[in-house]
């Protein structure tokens, strides 16, 4: 018994002593060799930076907020989005109020329509996911449903 362990650890020893320190020529080679990715893009388009993943691929033509829309979306924020989002508070995600001074309205929608890729491939999305430990639910909005969404949140974070 005595002899395995005094085996093992001769050869831990030998490994930690070779492993450490070094060279530092062979360091600086090593440094100077390995290209670090500073591309923080994943592969996403400019426009898919600014304004996310999804089925808005160009900017929405935006006119006055239309009340209606505003209503529809009060509705749909309050049966499908408060049980994760407050206005004005943090809460399991995001408060909602200021979403439009944060966001471009094409990030928002497609936030809304295809936040699970966005989750996966936005570093935006990705790193409030970090933040707040939870994914968004996909809701199964449909456009109109998301675009009323959206006209609420003009109307609220006026």
């Amino acid at each position: 018994m005595k002899k395995i362990f005094s085996f093992v650890f001769a050869v831990a020893f030998t490994i930690l002593i070779t492993s450490c320190g070094g060279d530092e020529q062979k360091s600086a080679d090593f440094s100077k060799s390995k290209s670090v990715n500073t591309d923080l893009s994943g592969g996403l388009s400019e426009f898919e930076l600014e304004n996310g993943i999804g089925p808005v691929k160009q900017k929405l033509e935006l006119g006055p907020i239309d009340p209606k829309l505003v209503k529809k979306g009060e509705e749909i924020f309050n049966t499908k989005c408060v049980a994760c989002h407050k206005l004005d508070e943090r809460y399991v995600g995001p408060a909602q109020r200021d979403v439009i001074k944060r966001r471009t309205p094409e990030f928002i929608m497609n936030m809304m329509l295809n936040p699970l890729e966005m989750q996966e491939k936005h570093p935006v999305v990705k790193k409030l996911l970090a933040e707040y430990m939870t994914q968004m639910t996909n809701q199964n909005l449909s456009f109109d449903d998301a675009r009323a969404l959206l006209e609420y949140f003009r109307e609220v974070g006026k």
